[in-house]
């Protein structure tokens, strides 16, 4: 049946309460390649930068860790069972909403940070949808999640959901952004070797869509092997951004949006560019960002990719 906008984006705020520690956090550092070795870091492992990522006594949490956090806890999988779980899964489920998950891509992602995550952490997250476009012939659901604990707001995700074959209902065409990149060369330039199994261990924070793992289930859905997940390029993107350009130092991280262009394949190279712009007084930067596959030619990967930074 088609899209109700009117009846989605109208619907009652649904929560469900989240819940996550430091074997989370540290779970979701290793799948996006934390520990890894890298060019700049050939001995990451045991690196006092790196253990930041991977070492209980020294953590802090990567603002991305927000796409996953309490997606393995008990009351999601509860919330699951339910028809609720998390963003994706709830605001799917909502009312004025009912799509084929086969025609369903994830089209960009935004997270805004608030405050310094917490290495352990209990809160409440609120969603709504605050939008739904029409662009002819696929929709666009925006889904928010806004989550709190007892000391305030933490985060807040935006979430761009396409679903091919379901414009046409006459709502609004939407915002059509598309960042230019600088008419330079990078400031800098930087590769992230994707390890093969990579995705497995990624899939472990609670993403456990097969297309990842299984090579039946991707060859049905088109391609000749499991794709990474594209949160997972969103999350090393993130950590080459701030242990190359931001002095490794996570709170200095405001926002940090993309839109996910193309797959990678396991085994593939990221090719991560970044150009900074400088700050307006009185306010942090930007650094824009360009991901490309390495091994395909530049490929692209994730476009109009900005973090925004103090």
């Amino acid at each position: 049946m088609p899209i109700d906008a009117a009846k989605a984006t109208s619907a009652e705020p649904r929560t469900t309460e989240l819940a996550w520690d430091h074997k989370d956090v540290q779970l979701y550092h290793l799948g996006i390649g934390a520990g890894a070795a890298t060019p700049e870091r050939p001995h990451a492992a045991t690196d006092p930068d790196e253990l930041r990522y991977t070492l209980e006594s020294a953590l802090h949490v990567l603002p991305s860790f927000a796409t996953v956090a309490g997606m393995g806890s008990p009351l999601v999988e509860r919330s699951r069972e339910l028809g609720e779980g998390t963003a994706l899964a709830g605001g799917l489920s909502a009312p004025g909403i009912d799509v084929d998950l086969a025609a369903v891509l994830h089209g960009g992602q935004t997270v805004t940070v608030h405050r310094a995550l917490p290495v352990n952490g209990r809160a409440t997250q609120t969603s709504t949808i605050p939008a739904v476009y029409d662009k002819g012939k696929a929709a666009v659901i925006v889904l928010r999640s806004e989550v709190a604990d007892d000391d305030g707001p933490l985060w807040t995700c935006d979430t761009q959901i396409f679903v091919r074959g379901e414009g046409g209902f006459g709502g609004e065409r939407g915002p059509s952004v598309r960042g230019e990149l600088p008419d330079r060369a990078p400031d800098l330039t930087t590769e992230r070797l994707v390890r093969a199994d990579q995705a497995l261990l990624y899939r472990l924070s609670g993403d456990w869509n097969p297309l990842h793992a299984d090579p039946e289930f991707a060859e049905l859905a088109g391609f000749d092997r499991p794709i990474l997940h594209g949160l997972c390029s969103y999350g090393v993107t993130l950590k080459a951004v701030v242990d190359t350009a931001l002095d490794g130092d996570v709170s200095r991280v405001r926002s940090y949006t993309t839109r996910f262009a193309g797959v990678v394949f396991p085994g593939e190279t990221l090719r991560i560019r970044l150009w900074r712009e400088p700050a307006e007084a009185g306010a942090g930067g930007r650094i824009r960002v360009s991901v490309t596959a390495a091994e395909r030619d530049d490929a692209p990967v994730l476009a109009d990719t900005v973090v925004e930074h103090g």
